[in-house]
């Protein structure tokens, strides 16, 4: 329940003056439809007697009509606007929350952004988010608003009828309103859950199907993914049937307290009409506003129904938040002379967690304009040591030197100018070859462009398919394997870094076209620049100025 309240008061605080004013507006709504059915109430009560008693024609029927008719439109009116300001007001605070969520997860270190699944994260950003909105518009902002409205009809009811009535009222609405939220919040706790996790499930399973929908073919598999995301969507339809099942019930109760509390109102009001204590015009008041009153909590039952699954999306959303923010580096006042290396490792182990060391006492110094390929066996840890390099990775004992300075003095920005990073599987989204190369550099001209381009002998290949305007679609596709590698190649010597990690990069072309490659990534470079690659192949090795060997640990 604390995440919950932590995130209610991120939201409140935010845009708190337009939430209050939608609040005041939805209590005007409440307090509106109350005083319209009473006022109706009173004015046909009033008009008959005045009827019956032989003076209908000096009763005044124009003022009751005209408030009447005031009350409709001023419902109507503010139902608007409070629809307008609440809505408004939560859809950007929402955003701002995920903003912050992928603000906080741009600051995970890699380990953790690794072993992420992408559908898993958009659940987190889009799913929890997006229950988060029933916070306001379906919790806080109906309680406050039927907590003052209620409130405000009960000492009408005190002043105008008679305080007998309001007690009634009171006692009546008070017992059915607390044991149909407490139905409702028990009964529907849990089935609100399950229908939480089952649509995540089901999400997440469309997504893997038609994601792998070739893999799952060849394999067989089809039919069996098919009947799992089945199943996901029988268990989301039978914890809502469950949902709706506990907020029916929770209505039935309402009405039934309703239902009693307004025979007990009219009940009253004829006694005290025959007492002599009111008139049956102001009877009428109280029993129709009673009837009114029904209506002030229904908006908190549907909010009641889902606090189980707002307050797993608020548990799961501000672990997401507490990533603590990165420390300011110290300004960087000295890079490499020409005759010190540029990067150094010294002794560098690392190892996940507990496990044995992927590497273990590395030492390599690389000087300025220097090409090395790192060779050795499948899982010696050369990708290894250009995650390391890259700062994606966090040695556990050694240092690793970047002009000079530990890498870790350096602030992620200035890591990402200095040094571009290559991995074995990289990433292009949808968009056009423009846009593709643009996400490393956002001011790169289109002959900057076809030059990368040049380089990574894939300009020909681009021209004749409409050039920088050629649209790729999801993950690239549009392009073969070989061509994607090229192009994220492109958008890597787009950064001009001094330190270019280059994880296998001609993986997947002949002979030819891999020398075309590496040629042109070494036209592209700062002079003094270092390209440091994992090698498998002779092409590459041929390349490097030398090769240095990365051999597993004894004892892996």
């Amino acid at each position: 329940m604390s995440a919950l309240l932590r995130i209610a008061r991120r939201l409140l605080a935010e845009e708190w003056w337009s939430l209050l004013r939608g609040t005041l507006l939805a209590v005007a709504v409440l307090a509106a439809g109350v005083a319209l059915l009473g006022l109706s109430g009173w004015f046909i009560t009033a008009a008959g007697v005045a009827g019956l008693a032989g003076a209908g024609l000096v009763f005044d029927v124009f003022r009751p009509s005209a408030g009447v008719r005031f009350l409709a439109l001023g419902r109507t009116a503010a139902r608007y606007g409070e629809r307008m300001l609440t809505h408004d007001a939560t859809l950007k605070s929402l955003a701002r929350l995920r903003v912050s969520l992928l603000t906080a997860l741009s600051r995970s270190p890699f380990p953790r952004l690794a072993a992420l699944r992408a559908g898993e994260q958009l659940n987190r950003i889009l799913r929890d988010v997006d229950t988060l909105d029933g916070l306001v518009l379906r919790l806080i902002i109906p309680f406050a608003a039927a907590t003052l409205a209620l409130t405000g009809a009960l000492v009408a009811l005190w002043l105008l009828v008679d305080p007998r009535l309001a007690a009634w009222v009171l006692a009546g609405f008070g017992t059915g309103s607390i044991a149909a939220l407490v139905i409702v919040a028990l009964r529907a706790r849990r089935p609100a859950r399950l229908a939480f996790s089952a649509q995540n499930a089901l999400r997440l399973r469309t997504m893997d199907l038609i994601a792998g929908r070739g893999e799952w073919l060849v394999a067989g598999q089809t039919d069996l993914r098919k009947a799992r995301v089945l199943s996901a969507e029988a268990r989301l339809q039978d914890a809502n049937t469950e949902t709706d099942k506990a907020e029916r019930l929770s209505g039935l109760v309402m009405s039934i307290a309703e239902t009693v509390v307004s025979g007990g109102a009219l009940l009253i009001g004829a006694w005290l009409v025959i007492e002599g204590v009111i008139d049956p015009a102001i009877a009428a008041i109280g029993f129709f506003a009673t009837l009114a009153l029904a209506e002030i909590l229904g908006p908190i039952r549907r909010g009641l129904a889902e606090l189980g699954p707002m307050t797993d999306a608020a548990r799961r959303v501000t672990r997401m938040l507490d990533v603590p923010a990165p420390l300011p580096a110290t300004p960087k006042t000295r890079t490499a002379r020409a005759d010190e290396a540029l990067v150094s490792f010294d002794r560098v182990s690392f190892g996940y967690g507990g496990e044995r060391p992927i590497l273990d006492g590395f030492s390599l110094d690389l000087a300025p304009g220097e090409i090395v390929a790192l060779t050795g066996a499948s899982g010696a840890g050369k990708s290894t040591i250009l995650m390391l390099a890259a700062g994606m990775l966090e040695a556990t004992r050694g240092t690793i030197m970047l002009g000079g300075l530990p890498l870790g003095e350096w602030t992620d920005t200035e890591l990402r100018h200095d040094v571009a990073f290559l991995p074995q599987r990289s990433t292009l989204l949808a968009g056009s070859i423009r846009d593709a190369i643009r996400m490393a550099d956002p001011g790169i001209d289109d002959g900057a462009i076809w030059s990368l381009l040049s380089a990574v002998a894939l300009d020909e290949t681009i021209a004749a398919r409409g050039g920088l305007d050629m649209r790729l679609g999801e993950a690239g596709s549009g392009l073969s394997g070989g061509e994607s590698r090229r192009l994220a190649l492109a958008r890597t010597l787009a950064r001009r870094p001094r330190l270019l990690l280059l994880d296998e990069p001609t993986e997947g072309l002949d002979r030819e076209t891999a020398h075309k490659v590496l040629s042109g990534i070494h036209r592209q470079m700062l002079e003094n620049g270092v390209i440091l690659l994992a090698s498998h192949r002779a092409a590459e090795r041929e390349f490097a100025h030398r090769c240095h060997h990365v051999a597993a640990p004894a004892s892996v």
